[in-house]
């Protein structure tokens, strides 16, 4: 930290001398615009960017598939508005890996491409899309893909399951742009005010987005297991629906808390939803003791599809304490 007193210049002027190795580090000197940030009882100060966009350039020499995959979508999450990739000779792969890629995340599209170099280029208005909206669209596909991987498992409905396992892709793209979000408001001091959101609320539904994402991979593998089976007991099916429908009240409540305006009545649900969770622990405990009695196949497959649903639970139950978090910082 550093402290700097507060003169007064000409009698009514306030100034306060900036750090010379940070002004060094920014390229200021005399005449260079700084902007202010008002955000609560804190003042902000940035170089002012003129709007520029911020481009990253790599190197993809010799990486494969999966690592170019993983290059590209680590470039968008740190917030280049431009990516550019270069190597000796573009491989139609290459090509291939990153146009997938790019498809993949929100706002990303080739804008330029030659023999030795593809250029992306986030083309999102940021006004398009918020935080809040993002994750009202995750917490609706993540809840309906829970509900359809029980239905396919329930039902033996491999046409479900496929497409539940196809929409965790649309998860995943909205995980990606909250985090590409949040991470830009980290640098922006300004930006978390412009969009109406505070730095812990940011925080708070980033955290909740994470707990989403990680209830549509359960999803997920549930749809997935439902391929191991043709017929359920009717008695564990009932008791799987029961579950279920215990596991989505959680998160539903918990989506309730977070996204409500009254502190009083965030909290309120979120106590709720905290308590549900615990009850669920209980249930949990009785099916896995019925699944015990079931064959081989039949306890494994079942057992990892209850286990999917009581950690969907607890995510619900994450989201929850998000929700606690951000009401208790409201008058």
């Amino acid at each position: 930290m550093i402290r700097r007193k507060v003169q007064i210049a000409g009698g009514s002027t306030f100034t306060v001398s900036l750090p010379k190795h940070w002004t060094e580090e920014h390229g200021i000197g005399r005449g260079s615009l700084i902007d202010f940030h008002r955000e609560d009882d804190a003042l902000w100060l940035t170089p002012h960017q003129n709007g520029e966009r911020t481009e990253g350039i790599l190197e993809i020499t010799g990486l494969d598939d999966a690592q170019l995959a993983r290059a590209v979508t680590a470039m968008y999450i740190s917030g280049f508005d431009i990516i550019t990739l270069e190597t000796g000779r573009l491989t139609t792969a290459q090509r291939r890996t990153i146009g997938d890629t790019a498809q993949g995340l929100i706002g990303l599209e080739v804008i330029d491409e030659t023999a030795s170099r593809i250029q992306l280029q986030d083309l999102m208005n940021s006004s398009e899309l918020s935080l809040p909206t993002a994750i009202t669209r995750m917490h609706l596909v993540a809840t309906e893909m829970l509900a359809d991987a029980v239905t396919a498992l329930i039902e033996n409905d491999p046409d479900l399951s496929t497409n539940v396992i196809q929409r965790d892709d649309d998860v995943d793209r909205f995980w990606a742009w909250v985090s590409r979000a949040f991470r830009s408001e980290l640098r922006a001091p300004g930006r978390p005010t412009e969009l109406g959101i505070d730095r812990e609320t940011s925080f708070d539904f980033h955290t909740a987005a994470r707990q989403l994402e990680r209830i549509a991979d359960h999803a997920t593998k549930i749809a997935q297991q439902s391929h191991e089976l043709d017929e359920i007991p009717p008695a564990v099916t009932e008791a799987l629906v029961e579950l279920y429908e215990a596991s989505g009240d959680v998160i539903e409540t918990a989506m309730e808390a977070l996204l409500e305006d009254d502190s009083d009545e965030a909290v309120r649900l979120a106590n709720q939803a905290q308590e549900q969770v615990e009850a669920i622990e209980t249930t949990s405990r009785e099916i896995d003791a019925l699944i015990r009695t079931l064959d081989t196949q039949h306890a494994s497959v079942l057992g990892l599809v209850a286990d999917s649903l009581a950690r969907s639970a607890n995510y619900g139950g994450n989201i929850a304490e998000s929700a606690q978090q951000k009401a208790a910082l409201k008058p």
